[in-house]
């Protein structure tokens, strides 16, 4: 994101300074600053479209990852009812897949699109709701209830 900044921004000195040399050296007579200016907006009006289609196809395409085997919606039916019983959302149990396979909170943030608050929210809500201190008791305790598959675990 950063590295478009600084391109958009020297696109625009360039455009900006080219503009001035053809205004002081060849056709300041003929044409009107009006003329020059809606150059510029044309310029900068479909950089931004092209911009803004390039970031929105970018982040489609993060939001089709996101949608991995680790996600709930593929959990069996016992593991939905064991997730009822102690009270553990749905969005709470990607973040525990997550943790099993070793996830920071920072990179389980990116991969659900949450905010690193929310995150470490779930995470102290599922330790209060299985009972542990520790992402590691709360991994085992996971596997103990049958949440977590033995082979989740990418962990220690």
């Amino acid at each position: 994101m950063k590295r478009t900044i600084v391109y958009y921004g020297i696109a625009l000195a360039l455009l900006l300074g080219f503009l001035k040399y053809i205004e002081y050296h060849y056709i300041i007579k003929d044409l009107s600053m009006e003329f020059y200016l809606g150059i510029v907006a044309l310029f900068f009006s479909g950089l931004g479209v092209w911009a803004g289609l390039r970031w929105a196809n970018k982040h489609e395409k993060s939001a089709k990852s996101a949608n991995s085997p680790t996600t709930t919606s593929t959990a069996p039916p016992d593991v939905e009812a064991s997730l009822s019983k102690l009270g553990i959302s749905k969005r709470e149990h990607e973040v525990l897949c997550l943790i099993a396979e070793g996830h920071s909170n920072q990179e389980i943030a990116d991969q659900l699109f949450l905010s690193l608050n929310t995150v470490k929210s779930h995470s102290s809500n599922l330790f209060s709701k299985l009972d542990v201190k520790r992402r590691t008791q709360a991994i085992q305790r996971a596997k103990e209830l049958g949440l977590l598959p033995e082979t989740d675990a990418t962990f220690g």
